[in-house]
């Protein structure tokens, strides 16, 4: 159900033209908080809140990668599973020329430029994760298969 201060975002509205089903969850955001701070005001563990990171290939076509709270990617494996010589993070100005959010508020979902999205395979499987609905402190949880119903998603196994 609507309430009056969600925002209504691209990233709800690629939910809502794909019929998934998700709840809104407003947190209070702090700058450099990241997932850690999201778990601790939600009271949810950090490994289900899930982070999307904005990377480039070495021929910077831009690509998203969804990853646990609590872990980090290895660029070298996303890149040698990806068939790429060199995948590294964009710049936060760069990031939001292919996205249209701001850092802070990334969602994979309604980005300005339709991008791959690539998630830590243990990800899906997981009951409910928290993402970010395209605003800086404001998630959605959402189950890994509603989420599938918006976007295409190519598992990797490359967290460290």
């Amino acid at each position: 159900m609507k309430k009056d201060k969600s925002p209504v975002t691209p990233a709800i509205r690629a939910l809502r033209a794909a019929g998934a089903a998700y709840v809104e969850r407003p947190y209070d955001y702090v700058d450099k908080g990241g997932t850690t701070r999201a778990s601790e005001c939600l009271g949810v563990d950090e490994h289900a809140v899930v982070k999307t990171l904005v990377m480039e290939d070495e021929a910077r076509q831009p690509l998203i990668v969804l990853m646990h709270g609590d872990c980090q990617v290895s660029t070298q494996k996303l890149a040698r599973e990806l068939g790429k010589k060199r995948i590294e993070p964009c710049s936060p100005e760069v990031a939001e020329r292919h996205t249209g959010y701001k850092v802070g508020g990334t969602s994979p979902l309604g980005t300005k430029k339709r991008l791959l999205v690539y998630v830590e395979a243990s990800i899906v499987e997981l009951p409910v994760i928290y993402l970010n609905g395209g605003k800086r402190g404001f998630l959605i949880e959402i189950a890994p298969s509603e989420l599938e119903k918006a976007l295409r998603l190519t598992r990797v196994s490359v967290a460290t």
